[in-house]
């Protein structure tokens, strides 16, 4: 991900959401139906056109019309299965704050290493932040020791999980904002 200032604008780009250059000023103007089928899709995915269609008050051609648009915006980027990493066999789940540590190289670890599931740059005192999935206590050790060959790290397991994939809508501002 590179942010670049131009002409006054930053941009965000991200090589990983296909090639879209993303402006917070930009944003796509989602109106009642589109903010349904958002909540409708990130809820279940798996829902034929025809059914979303029903649920938010369209027929099936405006509804394929506006989810294409979605898409075209990128504000939909992508469908996916979500798994139980403990029926897989992956018994531990852990956070790994890992400090700073040279991007290329990090990055080349990220990718060899089925363990990561999530793994983000971040700001503050440490460079990346991973969720990682092992399937025991050995497991665990042998990818935080590889990790320690390029930086720092500290480690959580994570106990219990009360939020997972929240349905995310568009921001609404509130009375102040609108005013300004």
């Amino acid at each position: 991900m590179v942010i670049q200032r131009m002409s006054g604008d930053f941009k965000l780009h991200s090589s990983k959401i296909a090639g879209k250059v993303f402006e917070m000023q930009n944003r796509p103007e989602l109106d009642a139906f589109d903010t349904r089928i958002l909540s409708e899709l990130q809820a279940d995915a798996r829902l034929s056109l025809a059914e979303l269609g029903r649920r938010v008050h369209l027929s099936q051609p405006a509804v394929a019309e506006r989810v294409r648009k979605l898409e075209a915006a990128g504000v939909i980027t992508g469908y996916r299965a979500t798994v139980n990493l403990a029926a897989l066999g992956y018994g531990i789940r852990a956070l790994v704050r890992v400090g700073r540590a040279d991007f290329a190289r990090m990055s080349r670890f990220i990718d060899a290493s089925p363990e990561i599931v999530n793994a983000w740059n971040v700001t503050g005192e440490d460079s990346w932040m991973l969720e990682i999935a092992v399937v025991d206590v050995e497991h665990l050790d042998a990818v935080v020791s590889q990790l320690c060959l390029l930086a720092e790290t500290s480690t959580s397991i994570i106990l219990k999980t009360l939020r997972q994939h929240q349905v995310m809508l568009p921001r609404v501002k509130d009375t102040k904002e609108a005013a300004a």
